[in-house]
C-alpha cells in the first residue's frame, strides 16, 4: 500500500474518472497547502505585525509582481510536465533522462540570471505601481528576500511538476505537507518573537520551499526504474532545450500575459487606499483557496492527456476531457456555496477589522460565480497543453487579459468618477475579473470543440 501510494499512475489503462480523481486529490490536497504558504503569512503579519492592514496590503501589493518575476519557470515546468507525460506514455527512456536533466540545469542558469537583474529595478516598479507610501518599505523588503531565494520556489514548480508528469502526486503532496509545517512554525517564530513583521514571513517561505525542492530531487534521484539521472543528463541538449522552450513558452507567456495584467489593475487598485489593497488581499487569499480544485484538475488532466496521447489513446483523452471536466464544475459549485454561506468567517481569520471584513465579503461575492466558469477552462486548457497544443490556451488568455479585463475595469472606472469617486466605483476591479473569466471558459470550449489539439504530438 505505502509503495502504492508513492508510486506511478498509469493513466492510458482501467477506469477515466478513477484515474483523474485518484491523481487529482492528493494534488489538491499538496495545492492547498502551497495556497497555505502565502495565507498564513497573510494571516500572521495582519494579526501579530506592528500595522497589521498596512503590511497585508505590503504583501499583497508585491505578489503580481513576484508572479511575474516566476514566469519563467511556469514555463519551464509547463513544457517539461508535458514532455515527461508524454515520453512516460510512449516508455521513451532516453527522452525522459535527458527533459529532466536539461531541466534542472536551464532552471539553475535562470535563476542565476533573474536574480542578478531584477532586484535593481524593485524600488523603480512599486514607484511605477503608485504603491503607497505607507506599504513601500515593506513590499521592497518582501520582493528583495523573495527573489534571492527564488531558486527554492524555481525548484519545487519544475520538480514537481515532472513527478507528476510521471503519474506520482502523492509524494509531492507529502513533501508540501512537510514544507507547509515548517512555514507556519517559521512565521510564528520570526513575526511574534522576532519581530521582522513582513521581512520574516519572506525568510519563512523561502527556507520552507528550499526544503519541499530539496525532497523532490531527492525523490527523482531514486525514480531510476522510469530514466537515467546522471551527469551526462545535464549537460543541456539542443533539440530538448527547443522542446520544453517550444512547449512551455506559450505557459510562460500565458502566466505572464495574466499577471502582467494584475499588475496594471494593481496599479488601479492602488489608487483606491490601503483598506481596499487589504481587502483586495484578503479576497485573493480565500479566491486562492477557492481556484485549487479547477488548478488541480487543469493539471491532473494535463498529464492524463499526455500520457494518453503519447500512447495514441485519443478515445481516452476526449472521455477524460468530458468526465474530468464534469467532475471539475461540480466541485467548482459546491465551493461557490460555501463562499456564499460562509464567506464573512472566513473573511474574519485575516483581520478583526469589522469594515475590512464586510468589504472583502462583498467583493468576494461578486466573483463567486466566476468559479464555475474557471472550472471549465482549466480543465479542457489542459487537455490541450497535455496533448501539445500549448499555443490556443496562451491566446485566449492573451484576449480574456489584455482585451476583456484591463479595457472593462479601466472603463468602468473612467465612466464612474465623480467628485466624491474620484477615481470611480471600485467594483470595477472585480467585474472585470469575472467578465474575464465568463469569456474564457467560452472561448476554451469552442476551441476545443474544433479540436486542432489533436495534431500537436510532440515527436
Amino acid at each position: 500500500m505505502f509503495k502504492k501510494l508513492f508510486g506511478t499512475i498509469d493513466m492510458t489503462t482501467g477506469s477515466v474518472w478513477k484515474n483523474i480523481v485518484m491523481f487529482t486529490f492528493p494534488m489538491l490536497i499538496g495545492n492547498i497547502a502551497q495556497q497555505l504558504y502565502s495565507t498564513v503569512d497573510t494571516i500572521v503579519v495582519g494579526r501579530y505585525a506592528a500595522n497589521g492592514d498596512n503590511a497585508i496590503a505590503a504583501v499583497g501589493s508585491a505578489l503580481p509582481i513576484l508572479n511575474m518575476l516566476l514566469v519563467l519557470f511556469i514555463g519551464i515546468s509547463a513544457g517539461a510536465s508535458v514532455m515527461v507525460s508524454q515520453y512516460f506514455g510512449a516508455k521513451n527512456r532516453q527522452g525522459l533522462s535527458y527533459t529532466v536533466g536539461n531541466c534542472i540545469s536551464i532552471t539553475a542558469i535562470a535563476c542565476f540570471g533573474l536574480v542578478l537583474v531584477a532586484v535593481w529595478f524593485i524600488p523603480s516598479v512599486l514607484k511605477l505601481l503608485n504603491t503607497p507610501a505607507e506599504i513601500i518599505d515593506d513590499c521592497a523588503a518582501y520582493l528583495t528576500i523573495s527573489l534571492i531565494g527564488i531558486a527554492g520556489m524555481a525548484y519545487y514548480n519544475i520538480l514537481s511538476g515532472i513527478i507528476r508528469g510521471l503519474g506520482d502526486s502523492f509524494s509531492t503532496l507529502i513533501y508540501l505537507l512537510v514544507a507547509t509545517v515548517i512555514n507556519i512554525a517559521l512565521d510564528l517564530l520570526f513575526v511574534i518573537v522576532f519581530h521582522l513583521d513582513v521581512a520574516g514571513v519572506a525568510v519563512a517561505t523561502i527556507i520552507s520551499q528550499f526544503i519541499s525542492s530539496a525532497l523532490c530531487l531527492l525523490k527523482l534521484s531514486r525514480m531510476t526504474e522510469f530514466f537515467d539521472f546522471g551527469k551526462k543528463y545535464l549537460r543541456p541538449k539542443s533539440h530538448y532545450v527547443r522542446t520544453v522552450v517550444k512547449l512551455g513558452l506559450p505557459s510562460g507567456l500565458t502566466q505572464a500575459i495574466f499577471s502582467s495584467a494584475m499588475i496594471v489593475v494593481q496599479s488601479l487598485t492602488n489608487c483606491f487606499g490601503p483598506q481596499f489593497i487589504a481587502s483586495n488581499v484578503v479576497v485573493m487569499r480565500v479566491d486562492g483557496f477557492a481556484m485549487m480544485p479547477n488548478f488541480s484538475f487543469g493539471t491532473a488532466l494535463t498529464t492524463f492527456s499526455g500520457q494518453n496521447v503519447g500512447a495514441g489513446r485519443y478515445d481516452r483523452v476526449v472521455k477524460g476531457a468530458k468526465q474530468g471536466t464534469l467532475i471539475a464544475v461540480g466541485c467548482s459549485a459546491f465551493i461557490t456555496g460555501i463562499i456564499l454561506l460562509f464567506g464573512k468567517p472566513l473573511m474574519g481569520i485575516f483581520t478583526d477589522t469589522k469594515e475590512l471584513v464586510d468589504l472583502s465579503y462583498y467583493l468576494m461575492c461578486i466573483l463567486a460565480f466566476g468559479y464555475i466558469a474557471v472550472a471549465v477552462t482549466q480543465s479542457l486548457s489542459g487537455i490541450m497543453r497535455g496533448a501539445g497544443d500549448t499555443m490556443t490556451p496562451m491566446w485566449i488568455s492573451l484576449i480574456t487579459t489584455v482585451v476583456i479585463r484591463v479595457p472593462i475595469a479601466y472603463g468602468i472606472s473612467y465612466l464612474t468618477r465623480t467628485e466624491a469617486l474620484p477615481y470611480g466605483n471600485f467594483e470595477c476591479i472585480q467585474i472585470s475579473l469575472l467578465a474575464s473569466w465568463v469569456m474564457g471558459a467560452v472561448l476554451t470550449f469552442i476551441f476545443y470543440c474544433i479540436g486542432g489539439w489533436k495534431k500537436k504530438r510532440i515527436s
